[in-house]
């Protein structure tokens, strides 16, 4: 019974020391490590351990890899300082576009295959066999510091190197640590926002729009060749993303017109072409093929400027349908009127040299009405203005109409039919006789011959109306008038004109203001150099002046016989060879050395082509000119410009609501 006792006792002593030994090897080999990890962990927390977290961060390896983690060579060979270094996850080979915090500098988001890594340096755990599998421990690294560089002693060495085996062993529990512990060691406790801040910064750069229309070239470049053809997988996945990059983009031309989701696209585009580069690694094949894109561009866009020259030439000579209803209505109201209706007031005032005579010569009623009420507006005293309107035989009526129920206030109106001047005929004036030739039928309306001439804007059939020759027949229209100023259809008045009367053009016949700040308005611009006739009276690099607005001394006129000059130039032009078609350089021949120049402030031009004119020009002026193919009466005119037009329409008139005539 003793010896029994004995032995159970000597037992136990065995068991207790052996359980002893037992958790003194649990202590040494799993309580020491995780004791000795937590107040690492907390010295991460801490501001002043960062940089000996970010000194062994490439100790840190994955399950399975027991190599370091790697880091992209900076361009020196100087160990690193501290930098802002980037752990992710790239679900494809190599791509330029990575999950950047907003720490970084937006414009590095070039998102080029190359990136410049002296402020950026990208941590990441990739396997060589299967770089796909690879997944990332830590997603961001808080901002960069400068790493301290000190001198370590033996001992310090080697509590280093038990440092980093503690940290190897325990790698898996780091894994395994709670998403919002991570988030925590790698300051992304505030993610969400910093995306935000990000796409917000991108959008404001204006970069974004810039980057998706290179992505979209970039798609269609590596989709035709045919390594990508012959790849099914990539060719899908490419033409996917393109589709969904060409919807996000839309019509958008800013930023912050793009959706939320535009930066996902991006980035989701950028990874799959980063894996196709891989496909093709001959640049010389996508310079050739980038080429063959650009010629083909070029050509299509030379294609698309003729078809806009040309549909644009086609609406400034179609009449639109509210301005064909409005002189159709005024017509028949015109024809329903009596005899003593149909005359003006104050016929008087027609022939008395001493008042202000305007001369204008149109078809459209509306843009003549423009004119009248803009001039009558302005003027000083209105009942001293006097309008000479001259139509077709079309208008006239429709013309008399408007004026007969919407009279200017005190000015006088006077409509005349180009068929009661008996004297204006093919025997007397050699344009006329040119315009009704067939050859000249044939120029205008058979464009489509090889031997015509390819610039649309000389065939306007408007060149075939008489009424715009008339500016060279003045003293015969208005015998009894010493001056007359005339304007075109398509100026509006800002300022009261009554200077112009009494403005000294020192012996010329016509004052206008000169359009030499371009040169495209000089003579040779206009007229045939290589013909001798021109080369030897003309001078190429004379500044042109601008019809729209000229004040014109008839008595002048007449005394140096300007009327002659005219045909007798005319007649020289039969074949046009001195000159296309037009009134612009006949003008600029006939009234050659006879041109006073007048202040440029009187007459601006441009609002029918250039969408650039100065603001504080048009302000000024006392004439604004809508000359091109861009009248403010159409839709296609430029909309800035048409409030200073479409203020002198009272598009509340009855006429212009059952025409359907708005603003």
């Amino acid at each position: 019974m003793v010896l029994a006792t004995a032995g159970l006792l000597e037992r136990r002593k065995v068991k207790m020391t052996m359980r002893k030994m037992v958790m003194a090897m649990l202590f040494v080999s799993v309580i020491a490590p995780i004791v000795f990890y937590i107040d690492r962990f907390a010295a991460f927390q801490v501001p002043s351990s960062r940089n000996d977290f970010l000194e062994d961060i490439s100790a840190f390896t994955l399950p399975g890899d027991t190599r370091h983690l790697n880091v992209l060579p900076l361009e020196s060979s100087i160990a690193l300082k501290e930098p802002i270094g980037i752990v992710y996850t790239d679900d494809s080979t190599t791509s330029s576009l990575t999950d950047i915090t907003s720490d970084v500098d937006l414009k590095d988001l070039q998102l080029t295959e190359e990136r410049d890594h002296k402020s950026v340096r990208i941590l990441y755990t990739t396997d060589e066999k299967d770089q796909s599998q690879a997944h990332n421990a830590i997603r961001q690294v808080t901002a960069a510091v400068d790493q301290k560089e000190s001198k370590t002693d033996g001992a310090k060495d080697a509590k280093q190197e038990d440092k980093n085996k503690l940290r190897s062993s325990s790698q898996n529990e780091v894994e395994q640590l709670p998403t919002p512990t991570l988030n925590k060691i790698n300051g992304e406790d505030n993610a969400q926002s910093k995306t935000d801040k990000r796409t917000n910064q991108m959008a404001s750069s204006g970069t974004l729009v810039r980057k998706l229309k290179d992505q979209l070239i970039s798609a269609k470049v590596y989709l035709s060749l045919p390594v990508v053809k012959s790849n099914p997988q990539f060719t899908r996945e490419l033409r996917l993303r393109l589709k969904e990059v060409q919807h996000v983009l839309g019509d958008s031309t800013n930023d912050s017109d793009l959706p939320k989701n535009a930066f996902e696209k991006l980035k989701a585009m950028d990874q799959t072409l980063a894996k196709v580069k891989q496909l093709e690694a001959d640049c010389s094949v996508m310079v050739k093929k980038l080429r063959a894109m650009l010629h083909s561009a070029e050509e299509q866009l030379q294609a698309h400027k003729k078809q806009t020259l040309f549909l644009t030439q086609l609406t400034a000579k179609t009449l639109p349908k509210g301005l064909h209803c409005l002189p159709l209505r005024l017509s028949t109201e015109y024809y329903a009127l009596n005899s003593s209706e149909k005359e003006f007031a104050n016929q008087e005032k027609l022939e008395d040299p001493q008042l202000y005579h305007y001369a204008l010569f149109s078809d459209n009623v509306l843009a003549a009405a423009v004119v009248v009420n803009s001039t009558a507006t302005h003027a000083k005293d209105a009942s001293k203005h006097v309008f000479h309107i001259v139509t077709d035989r079309l208008n006239y009526a429709a013309m008399r109409m408007w004026f007969l129920r919407n009279p200017p206030g005190k000015a006088t109106i006077d409509v005349q039919n180009i068929e009661e001047l008996k004297w204006l005929n093919a025997s007397y004036s050699p344009v006329l006789k040119q315009l009704s030739s067939p050859s000249m039928i044939d120029y205008y309306f058979r464009a489509h011959h090889g031997n015509s001439d390819p610039n649309l804007k000389y065939r306007n059939p408007k060149y075939l109306s008489i009424l715009n020759h008339l500016r060279f027949y003045l003293p015969e229209i208005f015998p009894k008038l010493d001056k007359v100023l005339f304007l075109d259809d398509d100026i509006v008045v800002q300022k009261d004109l009554t200077d112009l009367w009494s403005l000294d053009l020192k012996g010329n016949v016509n004052g206008a203001v000169e359009t030499c700040g371009e040169s495209f308005h000089r003579f040779d611009r206009y007229l045939n150099f290589s013909n001798p006739l021109i080369s030897k009276n003309f001078d190429p690099r004379a500044c042109g002046w601008a019809y729209g607005m000229n004040i014109f001394d008839l008595t002048e006129w007449k005394r140096q016989n300007i009327t002659d000059v005219y045909h007798r130039w005319q007649n020289l032009n039969h074949d046009r060879t001195l000159w296309k078609l037009g009134t612009l350089p006949p003008g600029l021949i006939t009234f050659w050395n006879r041109t006073y120049p007048l202040d440029r402030y009187w007459h601006v031009l441009g609002l029918g082509y250039n969408p650039n004119v100065n603001q504080r020009d048009i302000e000024q002026a006392a004439v604004i000119h809508y000359n091109g193919n861009l009248k403010p009466w159409l839709e296609i005119g430029i909309p800035k410009y048409r409030n200073y037009w479409a203020k002198h329409v009272d598009y509340d008139h009855v006429y212009l609501r059952e025409c359907n005539i708005n603003p």
